[in-house]
């Protein structure tokens, strides 16, 4: 079997106060792009997950053994990752492939939401990709309309951004937001987006709170950001806590018409939509 494990783009992300379980409470907008991670699975002798030229723990290694603690029967199984996402990007790559681990026990293995929420803060919106306001640290998922034609060209500057170095800096700034203000925020952004427009017809609502932090720590981030204006994009953010930046372009052409004037590795790819891409089982 062959699944693939989309990336997924933060259009925006709204940053609330830190929990008492240390996370922080977030308004976000995820939306999957095409340029997706492949899965090959086979049956094997033993469980083992392999992903070529990525060292360090594999969230989807750590995925498929949630499943075995849970009871799954299925044969043993040798899932080998093409990564295809950039590692460390801000694009949740290794989340998405855990998420397409999950979902080759969908329907076989309750609870996959619970477990995805165990793996980590970006793996239960990817059980589904699609559209979706994300609330919570991420747990908490409303799935929207799919939206109009658009695209987006990447960069994602090498290297990675410590997560937990951006939400720290991010504190130290003091940035955040009451969580009066990101339910009001959550209201305009489901009915915005729920519209199922491009996300470029409400672009004012395209804001990441994180983006001063991870300039602080990387500040080639603003390089990144007026290149893509530069080039003529609508719309250039930040992705998550970093470090790709991001612009948003009406029609996949515009896009690569942009990208082939930048002086710079750009990925250039859908977004909003992933079609009948061969997702495997659903949750």
């Amino acid at each position: 079997m062959r699944v693939l494990a989309p990336a997924k783009l933060n259009l925006c992300l709204y940053l609330g106060g830190r929990r008492e379980d240390g996370l922080h409470e977030l308004c976000s907008l995820f939306e999957p792009l095409a340029l997706a991670d492949r899965l090959v699975v086979t049956e094997a002798e033993r469980d083992e997950v392999v992903c070529p030229g990525v060292e360090g723990e594999n969230l989807a290694a750590r995925a498929l053994a949630a499943l075995r603690e849970r009871g799954w029967s299925r044969s043993p199984l040798r899932i080998e990752i093409e990564k295809r996402t950039p590692v460390a990007a801000g694009l949740g790559g290794g989340s998405a492939d855990a998420a397409a681990v999950l979902r080759l026990a969908a329907g076989e293995v309750a609870d996959l939401k619970q477990i995805a929420a165990g793996l980590g803060a970006d793996v239960p919106s990817q059980l589904t990709p699609a559209l979706a306001l994300v609330r919570g640290a991420g747990e908490g998922v409303e799935l929207l309309p799919e939206p109009a034609e658009h695209a987006v060209v990447l960069l994602p500057d090498g290297g990675g951004l410590s997560t937990a170095a951006v939400f720290a800096e991010a504190d130290r700034l003091g940035l955040g937001r009451p969580a009066t203000e990101l339910e009001e925020l959550a209201g305009r952004l489901r009915e915005a987006a729920g519209a199922g427009s491009s996300p470029l017809a409400y672009a004012a609502l395209l804001i990441n709170d994180l983006e001063p932090a991870a300039r602080s720590l990387r500040p080639g981030i603003g390089d990144a950001l007026d290149a893509l204006r530069d080039a003529g994009a609508p719309l250039a953010l930040l992705t998550g806590s970093g470090p790709t930046a991001f612009g948003l372009f009406e029609s996949l052409a515009a896009a690569r018409e942009a990208a082939a004037g930048l002086d710079r590795d750009a990925i250039v790819c859908a977004a909003g939509s992933i079609g009948d891409a061969n997702l495997g089982p659903r949750s």
